[in-house]
């Protein structure tokens, strides 16, 4: 199956120079034989695969976690040439139920929110897990979210708004993804909190999944329909002048960059407008400190400290480590980044029977050291990865907003 981004992507692998930088950075590869590394089935295996599918199986073994793109001093669009490869595969040769089923987390939300003490205590049942693995293949130990029941946006609409008529205080629009709508809505909250302790109104309007589930299990028509109706939803608000927020880096990520690259929808109007005003959350916020406009006056002492992992996705925004430097602006607050470069997770790639194994041996390097550190809780930008921390470690993780919420005295 012919892909028209094809020749933008794989004109950067004429650049690779066979270094293997990709490779030593590559952590399925460093826990599992079964992986031979980026380059070999990214640029090498890419010459012979042309505009067919890989005949190489290996290929699927690769996590999409996007370092090896990241690490290439030629630029060379390793983890995106891997992305569009698995995406002709698993078109060739069928895409199973699990994935078509664990790619759309809205359907999950929307069925489980409404019973959801009821799907909280099955999803923890270990007879109804083991009876899933065999049923459909998502591995009975892998982390599962909490449904929250009443969601993000319906709690929203009875939110009550800031002193000050609408207008009068800048505005900035909150994109909070399908994990803060239907699972961590107190991640939402203490968001938009933090928010509005900066003199913002935030806007939360109706809005869906961004469709990277989809694009990760290689279902690229869907991904980019649900892209399309997303920057369909939040497109007028960018071209009113408003920013975006993320508190999910991977699904921000989605709208600032890899929609338009791995799906090829460079030339959508509407994702072109929401990726010119895309911001994860915490670069949203340290861009506001350096212009003086953070309140740091309001932050009280937090005397403890807290492992921070850096996910892969954010990587993928080149902004560093905002989080870490927000949270070095509370006083008494001792963060520490956690050495190590992935938890494995991937967002799906974790939940997978064939998969779990890989996933819990590259992110033993970020459990051992959550666990070591005695901390009460670890900290981490993504949704997925704390999921997996959390159910790994036994000590919970949280975003880095929780940090400033909770310095702020705001709950």
């Amino acid at each position: 199956m012919a892909h028209p981004l094809h020749d933008a992507v794989r004109g950067s692998l004429d650049n690779c120079v066979k270094c293997t930088i990709c490779e030593t950075y590559c952590p399925v590869s460093a826990a599992t034989p079964l992986f031979p590394g980026p380059k070999y089935v990214g640029p090498q295996a890419e010459r012979f695969r042309g505009e067919g599918p890989s005949p190489d199986d290996s290929l699927t073994w690769c996590s999409s976690c996007g370092i090896c793109t990241h690490v290439c001093p030629q630029g060379v669009k390793i983890a995106e040439i891997n992305s569009i490869a698995k995406a002709e595969m698993a078109a060739e040769r069928g895409i199973p139920l699990r994935d078509r089923l664990i790619a759309r987390p809205t359907l999950a939300g929307r069925l489980g929110a409404p019973v959801a003490p009821l799907a909280n205590r099955l999803a923890r049942n270990r007879l109804v897990r083991a009876a899933v693995e065999r049923a459909v293949g998502v591995h009975r130990r892998a982390a599962l979210p909490t449904w929250a029941g009443r969601t993000f946006q319906s709690r929203t609409r009875l939110r009550r708004q800031p002193p000050g008529r609408p207008g009068e205080r800048p505005a900035v629009v909150y994109f909070h993804g399908c994990a803060a709508n239907y699972y961590e809505t107190h991640t939402a909250e203490m968001a938009v909190r933090v928010l509005e302790m900066q003199g913002l109104d935030v806007i939360v309007p109706r809005q869906g999944c961004c469709g990277l589930p989809l694009q990760s299990n290689g279902l690229y028509p869907a991904a980019r329909h649900y892209v399309r109706r997303l920057a369909g939803s939040l497109a007028p608000y960018a071209r009113a002048g408003h920013d975006i927020v993320s508190t999910s880096t991977s699904c921000g990520l989605m709208l600032k960059r890899e929609a338009r690259e791995i799906l090829d929808m460079e030339d959508d109007d509407d994702l072109r407008a929401v990726s010119g005003r895309m911001y994860d959350i915490c670069e949203y916020l340290a861009l506001m400190h350096e212009r003086g406009e953070l309140r740091t006056d309001l932050l009280t002492p937090l005397d403890m400290e807290v492992p921070y992992h850096a996910p892969c996705q954010l990587r993928g925004h080149g902004v560093g480590t905002p989080a870490m430097d927000l949270m070095r602006l509370i006083p008494g607050l001792r963060p520490r980044q956690v050495d190590a470069v992935c938890c494995g997770v991937a967002g799906t790639y974790g939940l997978k029977r064939e998969k779990y194994d890989v996933a819990m041996a590259v992110g033993e390097p970020v459990f051992g050291q959550v666990r070591e550190s005695g901390a009460e809780l670890s900290v981490c930008d993504s949704e997925t990865c704390r999921w997996h921390i959390a159910e790994a470690t036994g000590v919970p993780s949280v975003h880095p907003v929780a940090m400033l919420h909770r310095s702020y005295g705001l709950g």
